[in-house]
């Protein structure tokens, strides 16, 4: 018999995203699953969760649990500040960083609170997972937390200054009690200098839910924009952080020869940028701007003949966008900023690849698609990504918390 999960998410106050679809996605494969979320969760989550019989805790439970929270808020209290007075150039780099590694003490305290709680409601769970967990102080959410698990780090962020380097020696020898899953070989090589001692495993985070876009979708998504099944669309999805290449695009999008839709949709956007856009002769411009709930990112996706995602070279953690084309049969056009992700879709007919800071290349690729639009990505393009269906990484989170657990009872 399964046991049910605890799957702790801090980010599921957040509207729309990957994180989001994968704790629905998980919790739909082990029905009865505890969800700890301390920072809240945002209203299109919890509706999706309702048919999971999913317990959701948004409060720390235990007097230590909740002090552990407390601390926490406050550390990310003091960080805000400490960014919006260090926010100048003129300030030296040390100091300049010292809100960041107040952040990453916040995020500790919040991670050992989730674990006190998961501790108390759920003694005898399958596993034991942070989704998004800090990329610092391992070992130390595990003694404050008590509690063995498994923590998916993302990305880098930032390292470590000397202090919070100090704090996490103290609490070293307890990185035993946890597995860190990177989900890219890339994060795991940047990380594993820095925490050579943490185990790590190598799994994408993204799961496959099977819920490919239709043809009623598609047309769905044409009526909404106003688009005609002739024109050609493409989508730009997610907000513009610094690791997205949005000069790149703006430079392709100048460099046009033929008309093309543009959808947008995701928080932040720059506006002076789209304002650009606008006044392209060769570019028609829809925004959806904010956080996008599931239903209506189905749309933008149905609407588009391809997704197009640009990255600075050398960015080489999971992108969800690319996940998400892939899940749901979009067809890609995408910088050759990650080598291993380039390698997976050479030769896909699904997949068009451009130079990644290369405005000409990815002008060329626009127009490529505007004069014969590229196949459908097939049901096997989850695979091919390294995108397990959710039942199945269901399984391998309990596999790998039971190994964990039987290593830590032996010592």
């Amino acid at each position: 018999m399964t046991r049910p999960l605890v799957l702790i998410e801090p980010y599921a106050d957040r509207l729309g995203g990957h994180h989001q679809r994968t704790l629905v996605a998980l919790a739909r494969a082990r029905p009865g699953s505890l969800i700890i979320t301390l920072n809240g969760i945002a209203r299109d989550a919890s509706t999706e969760l309702r048919d999971t019989r999913a317990r959701v805790v948004v409060e720390p439970v235990g007097h230590t649990a909740a002090g552990l929270l407390a601390a926490s808020r406050l550390a990310t209290g003091a960080a805000a500040i400490g960014r919006r007075i260090v926010r100048s150039r003129r300030w030296p780099d040390r100091l300049r960083r010292l809100p960041h590694q107040i952040t990453l003490v916040a995020r500790c305290l919040a991670e050992a609170s989730a674990l006190r709680t998961a501790r108390s409601l759920q003694p005898h769970a399958g596993a034991v997972v942070i989704l998004t967990a800090s990329e610092s102080l391992h070992g130390a959410a595990a003694l404050l937390g008590r509690q063995p698990h498994l923590r998916f780090v993302h990305e880098a962020v930032t390292t470590e200054d000397t202090f919070v380097r100090l704090l996490g020696r103290l609490a070293r020898r307890h990185e035993k009690q946890t597995i860190a899953v990177y989900p890219t070989r890339d994060v795991a090589d940047q990380l594993a200098d820095d925490f050579p001692d943490l185990p790590a495993v190598v799994r994408a985070f993204s799961v496959d839910d099977g819920l490919r876009l239709t043809d009623g979708e598609r047309e769905s998504g044409r009526t909404a924009f106003g688009i005609s099944p002739a024109e050609a669309v493409v989508c730009l999805v997610g907000g513009w952080w610094l690791y997205k290449d949005i000069r790149v695009i703006d430079a392709a999008l100048n460099r046009l020869k033929e008309p093309l839709h543009l959808v947008v949709a995701g928080y932040p956007l720059d506006e002076s940028v789209l304002a650009r856009w606008r006044n392209l002769p060769l570019l028609r411009l829809h925004t959806v701007p904010g956080p996008v709930v599931e239903c209506v990112l189905r749309l933008v996706y149905g609407a588009a003949d391809a997704a197009l995602v640009a990255r600075h070279p050398g960015v080489g953690k999971e992108s969800g966008l690319v996940m998400d084309a892939a899940r749901l049969g979009v067809p890609l056009i995408v910088s050759d900023h990650d080598p291993a992700l380039t390698d997976r879709l050479r030769h896909q007919p699904w997949a068009l690849t451009f130079p990644a800071g290369d405005p000409d290349s990815l002008a060329q690729a626009l127009h490529s698609i505007v004069l014969q639009p590229l196949e459908r990505a097939g049901p096997e393009a989850p695979r091919l990504l390294g995108m397990w269906p959710a039942g199945e990484q269901a399984d391998f989170l309990a596999r790998t918390f039971t190994a964990l657990t039987a290593k830590d009872s032996r010592c």
